[in-house]
């Protein structure tokens, strides 16, 4: 005799099964239109810094290594730090599926503004990146689940398939503008970055009639307007006064960090609320120090492949940035490999915690492989190493990210109240973006530090975090309360 449930699950998979491998039609739209938006970001990001930091007469800013770090880390970090008010507009004003258009066209007005060539325009440009990607990130992957009934069991095959689409642009992206950016001209690269936001705008246009009613809310544009437009000026301010304070940077981020971990204590309702508040903020500083070692990808491990890796294979050259592909491919690679592994463990998987631990050695002995090329590079006379080397740096830092990330979001959901469900989801994002900031901290150093030791201390930092965390292990599954 079949439940309720069941008769439900099998009368949403019977009403729309003409998508990809048997999914909603609208996963095709939602896929290519996060193929696309990744493309614009991971392809402009390859070029970010590299384009700071070149020279006038190249084509560049002629930025200092450290200034040219400090505006990368605010960019990277406001990316993830506006998906809060992002995803707050869409809920109560826009709904997601204009939160994602308008969101998009701001992506590619802003893409297009770096290709203009004009530096003042370079900045707006970043800005108005950072506001759209705030619009667009999280809004639609929560349009990605409005598409399934919440019994159906196509649900997390779904998001793996979309999880394909965003590291499949991430991989092209990144090719297709390092050869325009580095090869033709800089603002090739950013305008392609443009071109493909825009092929994604297209395409999610006239493919939006197989979103059915997903994502849709009571139209209010012209509160949301004023209130996005509120946002972007308090981001501005925010930025401004941060630039005011940016020799005391350090102790503001300090004390905001733990004036919302008192707040967020404050809201538990019971002991056991508590406890498991209480481990989110305990994972929530190891998630910090993972991301401040991982995001260095596109900073210090940029400039890396830029000035000191040998850009050739079997006597082919290609450009630096070829380098910042490899992670999305090696997630595409080895995703469904990591979760045949977590299935095949069964009793043995080890718990949330243990795997940020093991996130955090992956990416240690990462900086640990650049160190040891850093090392080689210097005891040569500045010759430069193999890629061999760097490719091995971004093989381990990818199993990390596979060991955490998603791990975190996951554990997020099972230890937060229902009720603060949201709220969490932007505290995680929140460490991502810490750890963008302090990443760039150490990118800043990159010409003032001899490679060897710089690349040394984070192998150092990252891997004591590490042990630390193994060992705080027991407690924290305490904390968390039977929640694995």
């Amino acid at each position: 005799m079949s439940t309720p449930a069941a008769e439900r699950t099998a009368a949403a998979e019977a009403l729309d099964r003409g998508g990809i491998a048997g999914h909603p039609r609208g996963l095709s739209t939602l896929f290519f239109t996060e193929m696309w938006e990744r493309f614009s970001y991971y392809g402009m990001r390859a070029l970010l810094i590299l384009f700071m930091t070149a020279s006038v007469a190249e084509g560049g800013l002629g930025l200092h290594t450290s200034r040219a770090a400090a505006i990368y880390g605010i960019y990277t970090g406001s990316v993830y730090l506006t998906a809060i008010p992002g995803g707050w507009i869409a809920d109560r004003l826009l709904g997601q599926r204009d939160a994602v258009l308008y969101g998009g066209i701001l992506i590619a007005l802003g893409h297009f503004s770096l290709a203009l060539n004009v530096t003042p325009m370079f900045y707006a440009g970043l800005v108005l990146i950072v506001l759209g990607t705030g619009l667009l990130k999280t809004n639609i992957s929560s349009i990605v689940g409005q598409l399934y009934a919440p019994d159906d069991r196509r649900r997390d095959a779904g998001f793996s398939i979309f999880y394909m689409g965003i590291n499949l642009g991430g991989f092209i992206g990144a090719l297709a503008c390092a050869y325009l950016g580095q090869w033709v001209g800089w603002h090739w690269g950013f305008g392609a970055a443009g071109v493909g936001m825009t092929l994604g705008l297209i395409q999610y246009v006239a493919g939006g009639w197989r979103l059915g009613n997903a994502g849709l809310l009571e139209r209010k544009p012209a509160k949301a307007g004023l209130l996005w437009a509120g946002v972007a000026a308090t981001f501005l301010l925010v930025v401004a006064a941060f630039y005011a304070l940016w020799d005391y940077r350090d102790l503001v981020i300090l004390a905001g960090t733990i004036v919302l971990f008192v707040w967020l204590l404050g809201q538990a309702q019971t002991g056991l609320e508590r406890r498991r508040m209480l481990a989110i903020i305990v994972l929530f500083v190891f998630a910090t120090l993972f991301w401040a070692g991982f995001e260095q990808v596109g900073s210090s491990l940029n400039l890396f492949a830029d000035r000191a890796t040998r850009n050739s294979i079997f006597g082919v050259n290609f450009p630096s940035a070829v380098f910042q592909s490899l992670n999305s491919f090696f997630i595409i690679v080895f995703a469904p490999v990591f979760a045949w592994l977590w299935i095949r463990m069964g009793t043995r998987e080890p718990s949330s915690p243990a795997k940020f631990a093991w996130g955090l050695a992956l990416v240690s002995l990462g900086f640990l492989t650049v160190a040891t090329a850093a090392l080689i590079s210097q005891q040569s006379g500045g010759a430069r190493v193999s890629p061999v080397w760097l490719s091995m740096v971004f093989l381990f830092f990818t199993f990390g990210e596979l060991a955490l990330s998603p791990v975190g979001l996951s554990t997020v959901t099972k230890l937060a109240p229902p009720r603060l469900v949201g709220t969490m989801m932007g505290v995680w994002f929140l460490s991502i973006s810490l750890g963008n900031f302090f990443g760039a901290r150490v990118a800043g150093l990159f010409e003032t530090f001899p490679l060897p030791k710089l690349f040394g201390a984070v192998c150092l930092t990252t891997g004591a975090s590490a042990l630390l965390l193994m060992l705080l292990v027991p407690r924290i599954r305490n904390l968390m309360s039977g929640v694995h």
